[in-house]
């Protein structure tokens, strides 16, 4: 299953979380220790606003900004750029082309991937934090989990972009191990 595959069933379901955000649950912690609410969704929306264009060959846009003045404005700008993500990791030569990454360049197809693992991860943070399921299908974090454990490599580990695997429950799920693999604790 390649990341754009991935992210086509990753980003419906991280646009469903967001349509059911409160508003006063936006200021609230996420297991993303660097995060509000409102701080993760305007991560991804950065991102995703910034990786788009790089998919389909574009320049990086030069305006982005997480600062969304209220809930209303913050849904907006994330479900935007979903859509615009997975457009554009689906157009062709997305995955043949190469991605100037904040890890460096990389194939499309090999960002893709990554960039699932991400948001599969952050819509994990957003759904706990607001008292929503998470129900990714096995294969998709089966297909996630066997990435993300070849690309992330320990000096990737800095406390920022990721922190030290976190012990999982030995009863856990397939999705909580990811969870603790990615640094959250669970």
């Amino acid at each position: 299953m390649e990341g754009n595959e991935q992210l086509a069933v990753i980003i419906p379901m991280l646009k469903q979380v967001g349509r059911c955000i409160q508003t006063e649950q936006l200021d609230g912690a996420t297991p993303c220790a660097a995060f509000t609410v409102r701080g993760v969704l305007g991560h991804m929306t950065d991102l995703a606003s910034a990786y788009a264009p790089a998919f389909r060959g574009d320049p990086a846009p030069t305006d982005l900004g997480s600062s969304a003045p209220d809930g209303i404005d913050c849904g907006t700008r994330f479900h935007g750029a979903m859509d615009a993500l997975l457009g554009a990791v689906q157009s062709p030569g997305a995955l043949q082309r190469t991605i100037d990454t904040p890890f460096g360049p990389m194939p499309g197809a090999t960002f893709a991937r990554l960039v699932a693992f991400d948001g599969l991860i952050h819509g994990w943070d957003l759904a706990t934090s607001t008292g929503q399921a998470w129900n990714p299908p096995e294969d998709v974090v089966a297909e996630v989990d066997a990435f993300a454990r070849q690309a992330i490599a320990p000096e990737m580990r800095d406390g920022d972009t990721f922190a030290a695997e976190s012990p999982a429950p030995q009863d856990a799920t397939a999705l909580l191990r990811l969870v603790a693999f990615s640094g959250r604790r669970v």
